[in-house]
């Protein structure tokens, strides 16, 4: 009797966790579409929705904030899961996206991009007007992806020399991360002024690019990802108990840490190639997901894809709150709340990087 009653306050409990996040995305994505300088009131931005407010108003909700909402919804549940994932393949609980080094490589293709190829700026200089004409977004995120995507099937590489194991991947990451981050510094070194502001702008994560177009990949992406995650809940639950227990089990690690690297990694870079770096929501997320309802995947997953898009969606709130008319950069917000969770972490685990919480 009594584990049936353990068993009903649980699924109880399960239940609250998630009806409380799903309440919480709806109200901060309500939120988030009466935000912003336009002011708009709830009845027009209801009238705007439906197609029937005044023509800017519609622009305004359809072409500017809906985009923007959508974009914070599938990116911040892309970035957390992906740190999940992480955490728990290469059983580090600081463990996160840039871990291998994957902004820090959307960045210099962006970068390249930018300055170079896409911006023209090695022969446009300093002139705005041909930049304006020149840029083309789509190519700076694809070049992006590219650079995150070989930085990632690099650092893999590498680590089948040392039969995968979690700390060379970790150091792989690092190491890796430095070169792309050094070979920034010395493109960013020799751009023209504008092609510098540029670039450095586009390393700020904002929201306010995403189009219903980017939207769709992202979403894509993303789905792909949670999918295979979620049909690997009950490997990854096995691999929290070590690396031998799960072989006994049946599970090939090292092809497991592999796929659920590489997935896990082009996700980020698809979020990062069009919004720019958000960083600490794979950190901060799946370590409160972990906290609501404990390590099983079969919960993790979800509930980290919601606490990601609560906390994405409640950054881009308050940047666009504390602009005055102008949105600041979503991810200097997430940093400023990651921060001190990422050292209180490491605090209270005493410098310890084991994945178990």
């Amino acid at each position: 009797m009594r584990t049936e009653m353990t068993t009903n306050d649980q699924s109880r409990k399960r239940a609250r966790v998630f009806f409380v996040l799903l309440a919480a995305v709806a109200a901060m994505s309500l939120i988030s579409l009466l935000t912003g300088p336009s002011h708009l009131s709830l009845s027009d931005t209801a009238a705007a929705l439906a197609g029937t407010g005044s023509k800017a108003d519609v622009r305004i909700l359809r072409q500017i904030r809906l985009p923007r909402l959508l974009a914070a919804l599938i990116a911040g549940a892309g970035l957390s899961v992906s740190g999940l994932i992480m955490q728990t393949t290469l059983h580090n609980s600081m463990a996160s996206p840039s871990t291998l080094g994957v902004s820090n490589a959307a960045v210099f293709g962006a970068n390249l991009s930018i300055i170079a190829f896409a911006g023209g700026f090695l022969s446009t200089g300093n002139n705005v007007s041909n930049f304006t004409a020149g840029a083309n977004p789509y190519a700076t995120g694809f070049m992006a992806f590219l650079f995150s995507a070989a930085s990632v099937l690099l650092i893999l590489g590498l680590c089948r020399l040392r039969s995968f194991s979690p700390d060379a991947v970790v150091l792989a990451g690092i190491a890796v991360g430095a070169v792309w981050t050094a070979a920034t510094t010395v493109l960013q070194f020799y751009a023209t002024d504008v092609g510098l502001s540029a670039a450095v702008i586009w390393n700020f994560g904002d929201l306010s690019r995403a189009t219903y177009r980017t939207d769709a990949i992202m979403l894509a992406t993303v789905a792909a990802g949670l999918l295979f995650f979620s049909r690997m809940a009950w490997r990854y639950n096995a691999l929290l108990s070590g690396a031998i227990t799960a072989k006994s089990m049946g599970v090939n690690v090292e092809l497991l840490r592999f796929f659920s690297l590489l997935f896990a990694s082009v996700m980020t870079a698809v979020c990062v190639s069009f919004l720019g770096v958000i960083g600490f929501v794979g950190i901060i997320c799946p370590h409160i997901a972990k906290k609501l309802l404990g390590q099983d995947h079969r919960l993790s997953i979800p509930v980290s894809a919601l606490s990601g898009s609560l906390l994405l969606l409640l950054a881009d709130t308050l940047s666009r709150s504390m602009g005055g008319g102008s949105a600041l950069p979503v991810g200097a917000i997430t940093s400023l709340l990651g921060a001190p969770f990422f050292i209180f972490i490491i605090f209270r685990k005493g410098g310890a990087p084991d994945a178990a919480d």
